[in-house]
């Protein structure tokens, strides 16, 4: 049981890791409204790393952000929260393929391999929730600013990239949370099946073997 769970938990996190990478390269973070707009010729969208623009033509233009301090801050907490979740999901990874049961990469000794196991799935759990973050906090700030009737810039609506990071960020929780529950049922079924300790029968042993000696004494003791 522990192995189809493991193995189904490794499934989760890679696809929310590797989803990370496709929400990443993904252009449409955000995309311009046609909200009371009859003709639309040109529609803006970017992501964390670039702004484009493209015509009814279908041709488009895209331009890398030059300077990161320039950028509003959210955009940068993003940004760190997202390359964040990369590295704990490729930890996670590595920790889960050591830690598994039916792999042969750690070794023998099952209660280290618990243990890799268990830092694997804290390591998904953080993927998610950086992920979550990162793509809520970037939510908010454009239906902050499509809500506000007073903001003069542009408005956005939310892009499919988001849609994307959200689904890597609830893979990545569903693969921790399922490592972490199959470490935490076989600690509680091995405390439960733990024979006892052998100080104490051997107590209990010479315990007996003592009063047995007493009682043989005293009926001599008669004789």
């Amino acid at each position: 049981m522990r192995d189809i769970s493991e193995v189904a938990a490794l499934c989760f996190g890679f696809l929310g890791w590797a989803t990370i990478g496709i929400s990443l390269q993904d252009k449409y973070w955000r995309e311009s409204t046609t909200e009371g707009s009859v003709i639309t010729t040109s529609t803006i969208y970017g992501n964390l790393w670039m702004s484009c623009a493209s015509d009814s033509l279908g041709v488009y233009n895209c331009h890398d952000f030059q300077s990161m301090l320039a950028l509003p801050g959210y955009i940068q907490a993003c940004r760190a929260f997202m390359i964040s979740a990369i590295v704990l999901g490729t930890f996670g990874i590595i920790s889960t393929l050591f830690g598994m049961q039916c792999s042969n990469a750690g070794g023998d000794n099952y209660i280290l391999k618990g243990r890799i196991v268990t830092l694997g799935g804290l390591c998904f759990l953080l993927q998610g929730l950086c992920t979550m973050v990162a793509v809520s906090w970037y939510a908010f700030t454009i239906t902050q600013e499509f809500f506000d009737p007073l903001y003069p810039g542009i408005k956005y609506e939310i892009g499919k990239g988001l849609y994307i990071g959200w689904s890597s960020a609830v893979l990545a929780l569903c693969s921790g949370s399922l490592l972490l529950c199959t470490c935490n049922l076989e600690t509680a079924e091995n405390k439960i099946a733990l024979p006892p300790q052998p100080h104490t029968r051997s107590h209990k042993t010479s315990r007996s073997l003592s009063e047995s000696t007493c009682s043989q004494y005293e009926k001599n003791a008669y004789v």
